[in-house]
């Protein structure tokens, strides 16, 4: 046989299936479970301090640890998550959130024990969360993965708004023990959920051959801390991330000089939550359609600034609500799309390490936001004013960062 008579080898094929949206939907649910059980103390601060006899910065530090493990964990999270799999890591995680929810209901009576069962819900958190550009990755083609990924980022924002929403009610209606053993119940169905309905890839790739190829993760991680793109959007996750953390914290801080009241700061913090999930769902999908991530960046950093500015400046109470609604529309909805940006960037770098690596800058930078934002408030009278200003000064410089970030080509 001659070599133009040589059998060429036939291309692996790929399809896309239907099932991929049960995986997505079975993992938003723990995801958001996660986000629930970590911000369940913010909007019930002063209750629960008064219920464990202890101070409010106390009950900070029940949400403020989840940053600081997170940092800790992020390393080796991410080498679970592409070295097991997005199905065994998140699975691991979500066991081990399901568990330590249930016992924090259960040993709710004590401090020492429903502390501890905190930090163990802390644990499961960095493999869920880090894992959804590894299921984008595993089930979707690279055209529908920032809307994959959106909405994987759309579950963590609605937890954190159904815990801001019904956690005070919840609480006037049972005691603190039923509450938390009733988040626990819930936790437990939805790790079930993901165990049931998740499954680790489709039986065909959902690209051609090539596409889904990764490096093992160290190296991919040698390489990501190299390459200048990833850098700089690392620095822009630093800054958004971090004002998202601060201002999430400090909403009632920014608004009680101003004569509003923590009812109507809780409305405010809501509303701009509530923006989020709608930009997490729009945005993502206009990225997908024209094929481009850094446009929609951009976009997203310019559009924040008149929300900004209004949340620092208004005066009446239907413009401050107007103000948090875009500041968290373009805000958050620039979340999802720079994860997806990352995968790219750093292809063939396993995508739990990009991600993991950026939404550790966000954990950092929250804590340093957060004690920034408090440093830079006006001793005599606590307005946040300057502390805002500040953060609009790194929302531009954040757009400049961006504006240096090359493009990668999206093929399928």
């Amino acid at each position: 046989m001659t070599n133009a008579e040589a059998p060429v080898a036939e291309p692996q094929p790929f399809r896309v299936y239907g099932y991929r949206w049960v995986v997505l939907l079975s993992f938003m649910f723990i995801a958001g479970m996660t986000q629930l059980l970590w911000i369940t103390f913010a909007p019930i601060t002063g209750a629960a301090a008064q219920f464990y006899h202890t101070s409010d910065l106390v009950i900070g530090l029940l949400s403020m640890s989840f940053m600081a493990i997170y940092v800790v964990l992020v390393i080796p999270s991410a080498w679970m998550i592409d070295t097991l799999g997005f199905r065994t890591a998140v699975g691991i995680g979500a066991v081990l959130t399901a568990f330590f929810a249930l016992t924090r209901g259960l040993f709710a009576a004590s401090f020492p024990l429903m502390f501890a069962s905190q930090m163990g819900i802390a644990l499961g958190q960095p493999l869920v969360v880090g894992a959804v550009t590894k299921l984008a990755a595993a089930w979707f083609p690279t055209k529908e993965r920032a809307t994959a990924v959106g909405l994987g980022t759309l579950a963590i924002y609605l937890g954190i708004l159904v815990a801001m929403l019904i956690t005070p009610a919840f609480l006037v209606k049972y005691d603190m023990p039923t509450m938390l053993l009733i988040y626990g119940i819930v936790a437990v169905a939805a790790a079930l959920g993901f165990i049931v309905f998740a499954r680790a890839k489709p039986p065909t790739p959902p690209c051609p051959a090539g596409q889904d190829e990764r490096v093992l993760m160290f190296d991919g991680l040698k390489q990501m801390l190299r390459q200048r793109d990833f850098l700089l959007l690392l620095a822009v996750f630093f800054i958004g991330l971090g004002m998202f953390n601060g201002v999430s914290t400090w909403i009632e801080n920014i608004v009680r000089p101003r004569g509003f009241s923590i009812s109507q700061a809780g409305l405010l913090g809501g509303l701009m939550l509530i923006g989020g999930i709608i930009g997490a769902v729009i945005m993502p999908i206009l990225s997908d359609k024209a094929r481009r991530r850094k446009p929609y960046i951009i976009l997203s950093l310019c559009g924040l600034i008149p929300g900004l500015a209004g949340m620092a400046f208004a005066t009446s109470y239907w413009l401050l609500l107007v103000s948090g609604f875009v500041f968290g529309f373009f805000l958050l909805s620039s979340g999802p799309i720079g994860f997806q940006f990352g995968a790219e960037l750093t292809h063939p770098a396993p995508e739990g390490t990009s991600n993991s690596l950026l939404i550790v800058m966000g954990q950092i930078s929250g804590i340093v936001f957060i004690f920034g934002m408090d440093a830079l408030k006006s001793p005599a009278t606590g307005a946040m004013t300057g502390s805002l200003l500040a953060l609009l000064v790194l929302t531009v410089l954040s757009i400049i960062l961006s504006a240096l970030i090359r493009e990668r080509p999206i093929s399928c």
